[in-house]
């Protein structure tokens, strides 16, 4: 892989190009030894580009210099719910003759038109995964992720996530030690730990419903006592299968999988806010034990609950240091 060629349009989102300039565009570091890349920046339109951010881009390549790509970038922009069709094709073109195509972000979306999604895992930003679900029907979204390679198609969630693809890619060309030493140089991790589920803000529940709406409130207030189908039904009296009936009609799910999520965002909230033990937690929340907590948190959050700890936490007072 020589050339590397980042397309932007109007609209672009700065961080998203500078994240591909500092993997793709560095000189040589005789320390690094790192791969060179002939980087282009281009355009459909050559000459300003409008950024979102205050200032403006000047761009000289038009589309044509992605035309010899090896990789060639597409760049997020603001309007992403209108992909290009130039840029559509030039994603496409570089697809065909082999080239690896990586869109970043929402970029995602002019993937989608260029028909590189259709049958193909990828991802979006968290926010826009139900979007481009719709938008593209034949793509098979995973929002749970930070990238995705399906063949030579790479995908990359929210901003950030635009490295951890691109250190994926160069893990890929030029091995597991050139990608560390670019990450190393960029003071980022060379792979993140789980996925967008740990960035993911979660709603306030929704606790409206028919005939339940008292009894949802009350669950979230007493999350530690027995909150089994029987123990629940017995409140409402209703029999068991009664109950749970009633309970998918009016919340879509089914009791356990209602509890869990809120006892999961119950532990999140004091993981994030206490320096409790993560026993005292599961206990507080409901699951009981550490064991039954770091097996629901995982499988939910996509981290442990003490690597969630390590990230996320804000104890007063406290200084937090994210770790690799």
């Amino acid at each position: 892989m020589r050339k590397v060629a980042a397309v932007v349009q109007d609209g672009v989102e700065p961080f998203g190009l500078g994240a591909m300039c500092e993997v793709w565009a560095e000189p040589y570091h005789p320390e690094d030894d790192n791969p060179v890349f002939d980087f282009v920046v281009c355009t459909p339109r050559p000459g300003r580009v409008r950024s979102v951010s205050g200032f403006d881009l000047h761009v000289d390549h038009g589309l044509d210099a992605a035309d010899d790509a090896d990789l060639v970038i597409i760049v997020p922009k603001r309007d992403f719910q209108e992909p290009s069709p130039e840029v559509a094709a030039v994603a496409a073109a570089a697809h065909e003759r082999g080239a690896w195509v990586l869109g970043h972000c929402t970029a995602a979306f002019t993937l989608g038109e260029a028909g590189l999604l259709d049958g193909r895992r990828c991802t979006t930003h968290w926010r826009h995964s139900g979007e481009l679900e719709a938008a593209y029907p034949r793509a098979q979204v995973d929002c749970n992720v930070l990238y995705v390679q399906d063949g030579r198609v790479i995908t990359g969630a929210g901003s950030a996530a635009g490295l951890d693809a691109a250190l994926h890619l160069m893990r890929e060309e030029f091995g597991a030690s050139v990608a560390a030493k670019a990450a190393r140089r960029m003071v980022v991790p060379a792979h993140r730990e789980g996925g967008q589920a740990q960035f993911i803000a979660r709603a306030v529940p929704d606790l409206e419903a028919d005939t339940l709406g008292s009894l949802l409130t009350w669950i979230v207030e007493h999350l530690a006592e027995d909150l089994s189908v029987e123990a629940l039904a017995r409140r409402q009296h209703m029999s068991p299968r009664t109950f749970a009936r009633r309970f998918r009609d009016e919340t879509g799910t089914t009791p356990h999988a209602w509890v869990t999520a809120h006892r999961v965002a119950a532990a999140e909230e004091l993981l994030e806010s206490t320096d409790r033990s993560v026993e005292w937690i599961a206990s507080e929340v409901g699951f009981g034990n550490a064991a039954t907590l770091r097996q629901h948190f995982t499988r939910s959050r996509g981290v442990s609950p003490q690597r969630y700890r390590r990230i996320f936490a804000r104890h007063e007072g406290q200084a937090v240091e994210h770790t690799a």
